[in-house]
């Protein structure tokens, strides 16, 4: 059985072998499935569930 990652960033489903894998200086791993969500997660600094292309869930108002 081959086993399967979540994108950090979008929660697309990645394979063993592909994406990256950033791990920070506290030992968090972070799996990224391309650098468009690498860059917009570490450099930019941006939350999924703000991007319409990202398939992180979106939080309602209340």
């Amino acid at each position: 059985m081959v086993r399967v990652y979540k994108c950090s960033f979008c929660s697309k489903d990645m394979v063993v072998g592909t994406g990256m894998m950033y791990v920070k200086n506290d030992g968090t791993i972070l799996r990224f499935c391309s650098s468009k969500c690498r860059k917009n997660m570490l450099e930019l600094k941006r939350i999924p569930r703000h991007l319409k292309w990202s398939s992180k869930p979106k939080v309602e108002n209340k």
